[in-house]
């Protein structure tokens, strides 16, 4: 399988190979396999891109398939999801953003 993750995450271009929603599913049931267990949540951030909605949705129906809630924070700055992770006591922090990269351009930091 080929490597997604790089050193901030993965990105790609919106709505193509690897970056589409089915990979947001995907990545939402990994992190409910591994948090699961402890009964808990995990805050979603997102910047404004048009395909926010779409991968942030995604991302939400993986881990609630896999027993873990979805607290949105919004369109929100990435270093606030850590701040709220970590106030909120979830699980995990996930930022919908591909920062500087172009406009039809979207990732996941985890």
């Amino acid at each position: 399988m080929k490597r997604l993750f790089g050193t901030d995450g993965i990105r790609g271009i919106a709505n193509q190979e690897p970056m589409t929603p089915l990979l947001g599913l995907k990545l939402g049931v990994a992190i409910g396999k591994r948090y699961g267990h402890k009964d808990g949540f995990v805050c979603i951030g997102r910047d404004t891109r048009q395909s926010g909605p779409m991968l942030q949705a995604s991302l939400a129906s993986g881990l609630l398939s896999s027993g873990l809630n979805a607290l949105s924070l919004g369109v929100i700055p990435t270093a606030a999801v850590a701040h709220f992770t970590a106030k909120k006591g979830a699980v995990a922090g996930v930022m919908v953003s591909a920062s500087h990269n172009p406009w039809n351009h979207n990732g996941f930091k985890v």
